[in-house]
């Protein structure tokens, strides 16, 4: 696990490791109900994500954290504010549009799997491709392969894997259509902590060896501590941010949040 010297609770450089923002909002704000029963789930949240940067979402139960991935990958709408993804503003698209982002610009990692059973290993990978009518880049696929560690697997179907396998298979469908951004909702909270350090690595090492850019929610500060940084959420608003994170830096700034 990568474990920096010292971590800083700062705001990094929100153009990330490599480049300008591959996605950010302004002013994003999500509200359920009205009146009294009103909920914010954002409430004015500004934040970037840079190009080749793992980055952690945290925070409290009902902080957010999951609203905010889902309204800037388009599964969710914001009611007011703005959200864009490589250069697009996402709140202005239609329906079609928001599905057409999702499928040629982002990849998704979620606790299930989400595996149709039926398939092998290898074909689970390249579905999504092969139902937008495309057909995979094989160099790629072979490399993404190689690094999760999958190539004496492909041939097999979901239940002859084990969980940790099945979640190599999902993180490699992510990957192999190289999309802008991965969203990642506790893409481990379904394995044991061996199986999820390994899943983590390579989540990891897909940033930092094939360029790729992650986010991911999670409430454990041990998988936090894979992120180059993490973004801390408190009922609706970004509160503090943390560079170069380290396991027990991350659970000392949850205690201060009540989580």
């Amino acid at each position: 696990m990568p474990e920096p010297e010292t971590a800083s609770v700062d705001r990094p450089d929100t153009a990330g490791r490599s480049g300008p923002p591959v996605a950010y909002t302004e002013g994003a704000a999500r509200y359920y109900g009205s009146g009294a029963a009103e909920v914010r789930a954002l409430d004015g949240v500004d934040v970037a994500f840079g190009a080749g940067e793992f980055t952690a979402i945290m925070g409290p139960s009902g902080s957010g954290k999951s609203t905010l991935m889902h309204c800037m990958a388009g599964l969710d709408t914001v009611t007011s504010g703005k959200v864009f993804i490589d250069g697009d503003d996402v709140t202005a698209m239609s329906d079609r549009e928001r599905t057409m982002l999702r499928r040629d610009k982002l990849g998704f990692v979620f606790q299930a799997f989400n595996l149709v059973p039926t398939l092998s290993a290898r074909e689970n990978i390249v579905l999504p491709q092969r139902l937008a009518g495309n057909d995979p880049d094989e160099a790629w696929l072979d490399e993404v392969v190689a690094t999760v560690g999958l190539g004496n697997r492909l041939s097999h179907r979901p239940n002859e894997l084990s969980g940790g396998q099945q979640q190599r298979v999902a993180v490699s469908r992510a990957l192999v259509s190289k999309p802008k951004m991965v969203f990642a909702d506790e893409p481990t909270g379904n394995l044991d902590s061996t199986t999820s350090d390994e899943i983590l690595a390579f989540m990891r090492r897909a940033v930092d060896d094939l360029a790729q850019t992650i986010v991911m929610v999670t409430h454990d500060p041990s998988a936090a501590a894979y992120a180059h940084r993490v973004v801390f959420l408190v009922d609706g608003k970004i509160v503090n941010e943390m560079a170069d994170p380290t396991s027990d830096a991350v659970l000392d700034h949850m205690k201060t949040l009540g989580n």
